[in-house]
């Protein structure tokens, strides 16, 4: 009798562990977006590197690369509004952009220091 009830428990903690291990990563991955692109000089078309780019509201928040490129991983899906700064250059706000589960969403964007 005492055999039959242990093995009943290690089944359902082995079910239990199972079921508990393949839920959590793969489900959350698949349901997180990604916004990326590049950032560059309205008027000479040069790649702007350092520049700050927060999704507004949120602490969340990247730098772009010395070729202009940037990523912002990892986010629900949804709709943002970005917020760009950089030293001599006018801020900029680029609004409702839609990201989609499981999707890279790509924007380019050009600052102006005038």
């Amino acid at each position: 009798m005492k055999i039959k009830a242990a093995t009943l428990l290690f089944s359902i903690i082995m079910v239990s562990l199972v079921t508990f291990a393949s839920n959590n990563p793969v489900e959350l991955k698949s349901q997180t977006a990604s916004i990326s692109g590049t950032v560059h000089d309205m008027q000479s078309g040069e790649a702007l590197a350092g520049v700050k780019i927060s999704i507004e509201g949120t602490e969340l928040n990247v730098f772009s690369d010395l070729d202009g490129n940037f990523t912002i991983k990892d986010i629900t899906p949804g709709s943002y509004n970005l917020v760009l700064s950089l030293i001599s250059y006018n801020n900029s706000l680029i609004e409702n952009i839609a990201v989609k589960a499981s999707k890279e969403e790509k924007i380019e964007i050009k600052l102006s220091n005038e």
